[in-house]
């Protein structure tokens, strides 16, 4: 857990990721066969071996929490890591969104010959980083792999209805023997890079972190260990290129601004203690969201509540 401490420890806020550009760097420069260039973004490529098609895995630099006091310490406690401040005697959010995703393309820089990483800056602000990506970096690339979702279950196979990958992919992947199932996601680089012409197969995994984007984060050890041997499943065995063509599914909207607003708005309700359907949630709040349907307010229901049985500690460990 050194290196994921280390990650932890410096804060890298959308706009100011330079600390953590150059603990990348470094990290890099010592393991043997590997490149590492820039682009005018600020967005790090590396490639690591000479090889006809790479297994690729993309992370994003900045993190949301504004908290980070000079003192501040990653905690370990049995499973469970969290940021805290002894000086000011408070938690603090660890950035482990996506600082979990780059310890995840480190680990594996590390292990495997052939790879090809990339890690994105400002993805909390709009995926500033992707949108300016040179795209030609990914046209060897078999497949691509964002470990960037909060939980240890999801494997998200569409994002704004914008389809990701093939079932071809998908079936490869073996998600299901590491605890997966296949669901939709919202806004991150995966998805821009596919609406900027991404031909393979991409994915987003869950990876262990819990409260992104509060000062009440934490990961679990457990779970993001199981996201790092399901993507080093994907490499040893995806040994194939999956090429997808990006499917949009519906353009009721590009982003996910209206649902990331509804999704604040309706869990601040169901915080008041009162009991709410699906039902009710879709009645009191259609006319100010029209784009959401029923099946949108159900997954944020279910969104809410079991985030709430993790933070009572029901979730099975």
């Amino acid at each position: 857990m050194e290196l994921l401490r280390k990650l932890y420890k410096v804060y890298s806020p959308s706009g100011k990721e330079r600390a953590m550009i150059k603990l990348i760097w470094n990290y890099t420069k010592r393991i043997t066969g590997t490149k590492v260039e820039t682009d005018a973004a600020g967005n790090l490529y590396i490639t690591k071996g000479e090889a006809e098609s790479y297994p690729c895995i993309v992370a994003h630099l900045d993190q949301v929490q504004r908290l980070h006091s000079k003192d501040f310490l990653p905690i370990e406690t049995g499973e469970i890591i969290f940021g805290y401040s002894s000086r000011n005697k408070r938690q603090e959010g660890l950035g482990a969104d996506d600082k979990n995703g780059i310890w995840i393309a480190l680990k594996c820089l590390e292990k495997y010959d052939t790879l090809k990483l990339a890690f994105f800056v400002s993805e909390e602000v709009g995926c500033v980083g992707s949108g300016k990506a040179v795209m030609d970096f990914f046209n060897d690339c078999r497949f691509v792999i964002q470990p960037d979702r909060r939980g240890y279950q999801d494997i998200i196979n569409e994002i704004g209805w914008t389809s990701l990958c093939s079932p071809g992919f998908l079936q490869a992947a073996g998600y299901k023997k590491f605890g997966y199932k296949e669901t939709r996601g919202m806004m991150t680089d995966v998805q821009e890079l596919k609406e900027r012409g991404l031909q393979v197969s991409c994915v987003n995994l869950s990876c262990g972190y819990y409260e992104p984007h509060t000062d009440h984060e934490f990961t679990i050890k457990k779970d993001l260990m199981n996201c790092l041997s399901l993507v080093e499943h994907i490499i040893e065995n995806c040994t194939d290129t999956y090429p997808h063509q990006t499917e949009i599914l519906d353009r009721r909207w590009r982003s996910y601004d209206e649902f990331d607003e509804a999704v604040d708005e309706i869990f601040a309700l169901l915080d008041q203690g009162e009991l709410w359907s699906v039902e009710d949630l879709y009645y009191m709040y259609h006319s100010v969201f029209p784009q959401l349907d029923m099946e949108d307010y159900r997954r944020i229901y279910t969104e809410y509540y079991n985030l709430n049985k993790i933070e009572y500690g029901e979730q099975k460990l």
